[in-house]
This record gives C-alpha cells, sequence and structure tokens, in this order.
C-alpha cells in the first residue's frame, strides 16, 4: 500500500511566505502613503550632518597675558531643498545679493546645506535669528572665532586665520599644527520652534588641554615701542618702519613691530602692504649702522689696528667711483679707528674695506649671519643679500665696509650686534618661550643658543666703548638720556633701485643697548623712506629709541 503524500495546507513554510508579504505590503503602503499627522510633523522637524570648526588654542606674551583666544560667534546655514518660493523675499532682505544668486542658484538640485554667513556679532546675527522664525530652512551653528585681545598690538607676530581656523601667517602660521585641532561634524536637529540642537559631536582626537604658545615678548614693552615708532612713522610719512627688542645676553625677543601694520580681526585691513612682517622679510642697505660689525670683522682678521690713524678727505676716489662722507663739503682729517666709528666716517672705512680679503670678509659676514636665514620661529624669514665675494668688483668692497652694496634684515643686525654687546657670542634669536599640545605635552621650549663664537671679548669690548661715544661725542648725540647710560650708531642709508640709488629715498635708523654698564636690552629702529623733510638716523630714529628707553625705564619702576 502506498504512503499518502502531504497536501499543500501541510507545508509550515507557506506560513512565513504569508508573514513576509504582510509586512512588505505594509510597509510599501506606510512609505507610499504616510499618515498625515507624520507628514505634518516632518515639515517642522529635519536633521543634518554639519561640519564643525574645532578650538584653536591660546597664545600669551611672557608675563601669561593671553593675546589670541577662541571663542564662539554664530554662523548661519541653509537648506536650499526646503526654500519655498515665499521665502525668497525675507531671504533676499537679509542676506547680500552674492549670496541671493548661490542659494538660487542651489534650489532645485541636490545641494542640502549652504553657508550664508560667517561669525556674526551680536547685531548682525539678530537680523539671522529673526529669520530663522520666519524660514524654517535656515539654520544656526556656533564657530570658534579668533579674538586678538589687543586688536593690532603685535599683529605680525601674531598673524591670523582663514576661514577654515587655518594659520596664515605669524605664529598662527608658525605654530598652526600644535594650535589647530582637525574639524569634527555635528548632527543638527531643527525643531518646530526654529532652535537647533546638537545631538551628538564626532571629532576625530578630544583636546585633553587647551594648547598654549607662550612667546618671549612682553606686551607693556610691545605697546610703549608700536606707540613711538608708529607715531614718528606717520608723521613722517615713513614708507615703512621696523623696531627690534633683544635681550642681546640670551637672544630672547621682547618687542617686534613692524609698520604699517593692521588689525587681525579685520580682513579689510589685510592689504599685502601691510601684512609684511618687515622685522624678519624687508631687506635693506643698513648704511652706518653696520659699521660697528664691519669694524670687529676688521680688528679680527688684523686688517686694522685699534690705534691706527686714517687721513680722510671729504670724497674718495675708489676705483670706478668716489666714496664720499655724509656731508661731501667737510674733510674729517686726520682721524683715529675710534673716531671712525664715532664721528661715522665713510671714506675711512672705505680704506679699512680697500685692504681686506674679499672671501675672509665675506667668510666672516657669514658666519655673522649675514645672507642666510636667520633661525627664529616665524614664517618668511628673508635671506638678505650678501654678494659673492667674485663679484665684488671695483668700489664693491668699499661700499661694504660703509653699509652699502649688501641688504640685511632687522633681525640680522640685530642678532650680529648682540654678539658685540655680550662679548662675542652670536645668540640664536627666539620669540617663542614654550610650546604645549592638546595631550598638555611640552613640544618646544625656548632657551639661550650659542651658535658660535664670532669675535673675543676683547674686541667686542673696544667696540662696546666706540659706541658709547658715539652718544657722548658723536652723531647719537640724540639718544642721550639722563635715565641711564646708553651706546648706540646712527645710520642713513640711500634706497637702492634699478640702476641706482634713488634721488631722495633714505632709510633712518639707530641700533643701541642699555645700559651700558651691564647690557640688559637691544634695539634697532629703522624708518624706511621718510618723507617730510628729515631722514638723518640721528635727527630721526634716535629720539624715537630714547623715547621708548625712557618709558620702558618707568615700566621697570613700577613693576
Amino acid at each position: 500500500m502506498t504512503p499518502a503524500r502531504p497536501g499543500r495546507a501541510g507545508n509550515p513554510w507557506i506560513l512565513f511566505v504569508i508573514f513576509f508579504v504582510v509586512i512588505g505590503c505594509t510597509l510599501a503602503a506606510r512609505h507610499c502613503y504616510p499618515d498625515p499627522r507624520i507628514v505634518q510633523q516632518s515639515q517642522h522637524q529635519y536633521w543634518r550632518r554639519v561640519p564643525v570648526k574645532s578650538t584653536r588654542g591660546i597664545i600669551q606674551d611672557v608675563k601669561g597675558n593671553a593675546l589670541v583666544i577662541s571663542e564662539t560667534l554664530p554662523s548661519f546655514a541653509i537648506d536650499p531643498s526646503m526654500i519655498k518660493s515665499k521665502d525668497l523675499e525675507e531671504i533676499a532682505q537679509v542676506v547680500s545679493p552674492d549670496t541671493m544668486v548661490k542659494i538660487t542658484s542651489a534650489m532645485g538640485t541636490k545641494t542640502r546645506f549652504l553657508w550664508i554667513n560667517h561669525k556674526l556679532q551680536e547685531r548682525e546675527a539678530a537680523k539671522f535669528l529673526a529669520l530663522m522664525q520666519k524660514v524654517r530652512a535656515v539654520l544656526k551653528v556656533d564657530e570658534p572665532y579668533r579674538k586678538y585681545t589687543n586688536q593690532n598690538l603685535m599683529s605680525h607676530v601674531l598673524g591670523f586665520c582663514d576661514n577654515e581656523n587655518r594659520g596664515q601667517a605669524g605664529i598662527e602660521q608658525a605654530w598652526d599644527n600644535t594650535l589647530y585641532n582637525p574639524p569634527g561634524q555635528k548632527i543638527v536637529v531643527r525643531r518646530q520652534n526654529s532652535q537647533a540642537a546638537s545631538l551628538m559631536e564626532r571629532e576625530p582626537e578630544r583636546r585633553a588641554v587647551t594648547p598654549i604658545v607662550t612667546l618671549t615678548l612682553d606686551s607693556r614693552i610691545q605697546y610703549v615701542v608700536e606707540k613711538h615708532l608708529f607715531r614718528t612713522a606717520e608723521h613722517e610719512r615713513a614708507k615703512w618702519a621696523v623696531a627690534i627688542c633683544m635681550n642681546p645676553m640670551t637672544g630672547e625677543i621682547l618687542a617686534m613691530a613692524s609698520y604699517p601694520t593692521y588689525d587681525p580681526s579685520n580682513r579689510k585691513s589685510l592689504t599685502m602692504e601691510a601684512l609684511s612682517n618687515g622685522a624678519v622679510s624687508r631687506t635693506y642697505e643698513p648704511g652706518s649702522t653696520f659699521k660697528p660689525v664691519y669694524m670687529a670683522v676688521a680688528l679680527e682678521r688684523g686688517w686694522v689696528k685699534k690705534d691706527e690713524m686714517f687721513f680722510c678727505p671729504a670724497k674718495l676716489k675708489v676705483a670706478d667711483g668716489f666714496i664720499r662722507e655724509s656731508d661731501a663739503r667737510v674733510a674729517l682729517g686726520n682721524v683715529n679707528t675710534a673716531q671712525l666709528l664715532i664721528k661715522s666716517s665713510n671714506v675711512g672705512m672705505a680704506q679699512i674695506g680697500i685692504r681686506a680679503d674679499k672671501l675672509k670678509t665675506y667668510e666672516s659676514l657669514q658666519a655673522l649671519g649675514f645672507g642666510k636665514e636667520t633661525d627664529v620661529e616665524l614664517p618668511g624669514v628673508s635671506r638678505g643679500i650678501l654678494p659673492y665675494p667674485e663679484n665684488w668688483r671695483g668700489i664693491t668692497p668699499a661700499n661694504i665696509a660703509i653699509g652699502q652694496g649688501l641688504a640685511v634684515t632687522p633681525i640680522q643686525l640685530v642678532t650680529a650686534m648682540a654678539a658685540v654687546v655680550n662679548g662675542g657670542k652670536l645668540m640664536s634669536p627666539y620669540i617663542v618661550k614654550e610650546a604645549v599640545n592638546s595631550l598638555g605635552e611640552l613640544v618646544y621650549r625656548g632657551e639661550p643658543k650659542v651658535m658660535r663664537e664670532v669675535m673675543t671679548p676683547d674686541t667686542a669690548q673696544w667696540i662696546r666703548q666706540a659706541m658709547r661715544r658715539v652718544i657722548l661725542e658723536g652723531t647719537g648725540k640724540r639718544a642721550a638720556t639722563t635715565i641711564t647710560n646708553v651706546a648706540g650708531k646712527t645710520g642713513t642709508a640711500q634706497v637702492a633701485g634699478k640702476g641706482g640709488y634713488l634721488p631722495g629715498k633714505y632709510v633712518a635708523s639707530f641700533i643701541g643697548f642699555w645700559p651700558y654698564e651691564d647690557p640688559k636690552y637691544l634695539m634697532l629702529i629703522a624708518i624706511g623712506e621718510p618723507s617730510n623733510g628729515r631722514y638723518y638716523g640721528g635727527e630721526l630714529a634716535a629720539p624715537v629709541f630714547k623715547s621708548i628707553v625712557e618709558e620702558m625705564a618707568e615700566l621697570e619702576y613700577y613693576s
């Protein structure tokens, strides 16, 4: 007898098939024909994943005063796909015409997120907050904002950031990897009341601490330097001006100013001319402020003796040209080696340049840091111009001895002069005291660093004595002050152009140190191309130096 086969109704898989068919039909119905209540709710609430710029670290001065901090300001975006025709008129009343074009162009596309304004102050933000109440496609996102606590003070040193929170100049750029944290993402829900709420944040790396970069600069000294330098530059209608104040014993930079300046918070002030940090990028012929450095080289090499006599006419024929004194009508006559600096004799220094060995002079000047980038923790550092010795033809060796025929940066000249002041040690200048990253790790510490011995203490002492006499007897009398004993050297240099020197264009400068007996400060003042009648270093730059020294003394008294 053949066994009976089970019927279709007895197959258990039929139940599973029926179950999944019912579920599938239900899901299709819900998606294709949603409940009206769900549709209404979705019109009042949606979510978006938006980029979030991270908070940068703090930059502070040597006293711990915050110079740059991060705050949050409201930014606004819009979802073009949710804009209705009636919204366009409301939006146009708030956004700029260019932004309106972008919005209308994005409508009807797959674009779901479009920035319409960034980092607004309270008054401007109020307009967009009011717009959010009328147009639900508008979304508010808080973004970090770099606040420069003293406006344009120290602007060239601090630098600024772009809209993506990346450093674009100064310390902000040089230490971007320490101060910057990669952006994360935020999921934002827009509710019926037009308020935005963050559901979650996703950051590539959580900060343990706020990064801090501490500078060697003192805000009080910086303020004094900028005040007097900028005031003079504006009064004399100068094209540019620079000041650097350094501790010559350590290489610490205490103040660094460059004119014209700008406000890092105001993008309209960021012109190409103002952005350049002249203290490290400006190249110019130093003129007579270079003479003490060259004299040190000549003494070390044995090309001149400390008690030698020179006959100095008003002008001297050298190869294919003439070397003239600053006043071509006055001959100094017989003067000794020290008086070449005290009276700033071009003719006497030229005689030393003629007898000097070209290759050895070049090597000595290179050892002092000329012709190569100075090792300071800032971007945009220039090499200057130190011609190769094979190009020192005709009058060139004599020109270099008086600070012409080569171009230096202010930081190069200050660094080389520091070796004279501290007894012969070429110090590496530094502007960052220490840097701590987001993990709390000390990633850098600035410390005094001797690069090399460039002259003997005896030579340095002799030059310092001559520079003191420049103040007492020579061209630097206007830098003298009763508060402390200063020493220094004036400089008046012509401005080189295509085919020769530009008529009526000069750089007035003064470099000096104090107290003379135990130097703690070294400062260079350079005022480029003044156009108000005065241009000699002794009459224009020396008084600025004096004013700064006297006000800095008041700071020390009250600190």
